[in-house]
């Protein structure tokens, strides 16, 4: 009798059991929480990164041949497409390089630039409010110029530093070059939003 007493009083009461089922029930629950909040992070960051590549690439601006519309160290929004208009800010390849540009023409457009820089597109002067000072720049072209099929006249908004569509350097974009449409600044935090 002795020893049913003494083994009754090393058995666990019903709170410890409850307490202890409730413990592992919790762990297994947080386990299970941790688990999936991995995977949903996981297949978030893919998407975004698959987004950020194939649609919407990001890019970081340097040099300062788009000042004053971007600064060296932007961080800018790019969205693909295929058909751009003038005035709209492109990013494209040249060799291994994304330059950042302004569309001025497209195919089969006349461009024709004055020696104070006044920039002419069949014929009409651009009312190009995004610069500070106008200037011919570098330009080893013959004026006026028609653009090729299929190609895009590109010029920087720092026209007196910008290499682009007006030297042979560069020369017109083809639609293949080009990486994107820029529409959105991110960084830095004071300039965040829409580009023009």
């Amino acid at each position: 009798m002795k020893d049913d007493t003494t083994a009754s009083r090393n058995l666990p009461t019903v709170e410890q059991l409850t307490a202890e089922l409730n413990r592992v029930k919790y762990k297994k629950r947080y386990k299970s929480v941790l688990r999936s909040t991995l995977y949903t992070l996981i297949v978030v960051a893919a998407i975004a990164v698959l987004v950020a590549t194939i649609w919407m690439p990001v890019l970081q601006t340097y040099g300062s041949s788009m000042t004053p519309t971007l600064n060296e160290g932007d961080i800018v929004i790019s969205l693909k497409g295929s058909d751009f208009a003038q005035g709209d800010l492109v990013a494209f390849y040249i060799g291994n390089k994304i330059l950042v540009k302004r569309c001025i023409a497209g195919p089969g457009q006349w461009v024709d630039i004055d020696d104070e820089g006044n920039v002419y597109v069949d014929g009409k002067q651009l009312n190009e409010p995004y610069l500070t000072e106008k200037a011919l720049g570098d330009c080893d072209i013959e004026l006026p110029y028609q653009v090729p099929d299929n190609r895009y006249f590109c010029m920087g908004d720092h026209r007196a530093t910008s290499v682009d569509s007006r030297s042979t350097t560069v020369g017109c974009v083809s639609r293949e070059q080009i990486v994107g449409r820029i529409v959105f600044r991110v960084w830095p935090l004071p300039d965040f939003g829409t580009l023009k």
